[in-house]
């Protein structure tokens, strides 16, 4: 089957440039709001497409980038020629003579679509008089839109060079939207020729049924007659409905339309090998937990296709091989971060953890990773005590995970360039728990770990008890021993502690060095 190998764009919404070598099998998209994982989906499926309709529909003005826009209005002497241009370009991996060939913007030879929005050359005269007269308005009705293979002729999508279908989960429970995708299914996994013999029977059938049932109603009318409609608009897509267990797709709640959408997409695939590549919107949105570990092992399970999923979730984003996946942000947009060179081990381990913070910890630039609720419920008043900010407002990201965990966060944050605070316990052996163990993952200005030396200091409680010994005696004081009735009730502790007292504590020494490191 064919897939993709790249996918390049230029000027298309927000990238100006933008190049992603992908996996013939698996890639997920991860990124925070407006970063561009939804415009990667679109782009694929519009130039797959070869529909003019689909750039009328959206409008070249949101689609063109809007920096080069502006930069072009800035310019006191507008010319045809300083006109930017809109390409986006699929590169595909298997050889296809009618495909290929070098009408690319690499100038290579390869196989691929190139879908271009550029100012029409037979209209410089027209355009250069508009600039003219009207300098503040983008011409965007004198530009032309063609789609080419990379053998420089036109396609269309009556027959695809590359079967494509967007499952959108972000578009749910709507008529238009379960009909659009009806629609889809049908168009990957018939042929032309299927699909206009299918049509023909439909509307012969139709034909039939005015002529031999509903005449019998008409010959009892006078001057009026019963009719089917028949035109273009109302043809077999139009009509047809996706049903499980007998319930039609429309008639299902939120999340087993979610669920129902993408299974069906890939069991179809699986028995027809016709959809090439699948394109997924969120396949958490309306979910249950239980469906979407459902959800995730059939998609992870799924080996026939290339799959591009577009996704919020930590539990996608990890459950289906971080290695496979890209990082998208305002940072990386000419190449997205990778995490193709993370360890086997380490990446198997987000597959199989619990429930992770693992996005959070992705799309931040500074974290402090600690082990526990405890030191998470206090973080926030320790760091505002030494700082006099809060971490929010310093951009600082704090999140607990399971001492187990901190390795496999520090070779993220290696990947990914995060600089990393980690602040642990020396449980009794500061040399052996903390220096032997992490000394090969510290990487100066970077990932820093933060203990205390003292190994009678072995415990958050002991450090916060020993440098607060008035607050925490007020707190527990009606205890014998007050350092072992806050290391029996670690959390409770802690929240009492900042409840009462979030302004006069303390931090501990070790706790002060990670804040002051991470905050510069």
């Amino acid at each position: 089957m064919q897939y993709i190998k790249k996918l390049k764009l230029t000027n298309f919404k927000k990238f100006r440039n933008l190049e992603i070598q992908l996996d013939k099998e698996l890639n997920t998209l991860i990124g925070d709001n407006e970063s561009g994982k939804s415009s990667i989906l679109q782009a694929i499926e519009i130039i797959s497409s070869g529909s003019r309709y689909k750039i009328e529909y959206l409008g070249l003005d949101a689609i063109l980038n809007k920096e080069v826009v502006n930069e072009f209005l800035a310019i006191q002497r507008k010319k045809f020629e300083n006109l930017p241009e809109l390409h986006a370009e699929i590169f595909l991996a298997k050889d296809d003579q009618d495909l290929n060939g070098k009408y690319n913007t690499d100038n290579i030879e390869a196989t691929g679509l190139h879908l271009m929005c550029i100012p029409d050359d037979e209209l410089i005269k027209e355009i250069n008089d508009a600039l003219i007269n009207n300098p503040d308005a983008f011409p965007y009705e004198f530009y032309k839109v063609s789609f080419l293979n990379f053998r420089g002729e036109s396609y269309t999508s009556y027959r695809r060079a590359l079967r494509t279908l967007l499952i959108d989960n972000t578009q749910i429970n709507t008529k238009h939207a379960n009909n659009e995708y009806i629609k889809k299914v049908f168009e990957a996994t018939t042929s032309p020729t299927q699909r206009a013999l299918l049509n023909y029977q439909y509307r012969t059938a139709k034909k039939s049924f005015k002529s031999n049932q509903l005449s019998i109603i008409n010959n009892a009318v006078d001057n009026y007659s019963f009719d089917v409609r028949s035109g273009a608009k109302y043809n077999l897509e139009e009509d047809l409905t996706l049903t499980k267990d007998s319930v039609p797709l429309e008639h299902r709640g939120k999340g087993q339309q979610c669920f129902v959408k993408t299974d069906f997409a890939l069991s179809r695939n699986k028995r027809t090998a016709k959809i090439e590549v699948l394109l997924i919107e969120e396949p958490e949105n309306h979910l249950s937990f239980s469906n979407m570990h459902k959800l995730i092992n059939n998609i992870s399970g799924a080996t026939i296709g290339q799959k591009i999923i577009a996704t919020h979730s930590s539990l996608v984003s990890t459950r289906l091989d971080l290695r496979k996946s890209f990082l998208l942000g305002p940072n990386n947009l000419i190449t997205p971060m990778t995490l193709k060179n993370l360890s086997e081990d380490t990446a198997k381990f987000f597959m199989k953890a619990p429930n992770n913070n693992f996005l959070e910890f992705a799309l931040s630039k500074k974290v402090i990773l600690v082990e526990g609720d405890a030191e998470y419920m206090l973080l926030d008043a320790l760091y505002r005590n030494v700082t006099g900010n809060s971490y929010k407002s310093d951009r600082v990201t704090i999140i607990s995970v399971g001492g187990t965990s901190f390795k496999r966060y520090m070779e993220v944050a290696k990947e990914l360039n995060i600089k990393t605070a980690v602040i642990i316990d020396n449980d009794g052996n500061f040399q052996k728990n903390c220096i032997e163990r992490f000394n090969d993952y510290i990487q100066k200005d970077l990932i820093n770990i933060f203990y205390d030396d003292n190994d009678n200091r072995y415990t958050l409680e002991v450090c916060i008890f020993k440098d607060n010994e008035s607050i925490c005696k007020d707190l527990f004081g009606k205890s014998t021993n007050q350092m072992k009735s806050m290391l029996n009730n670690k959390s409770e502790a802690a929240f009492r502690l900042v409840d009462k007292h979030k302004d006069n504590i303390n931090a501990p020494d070790h706790i002060k060095k990670a804040i002051q490191w991470i905050k510069e």
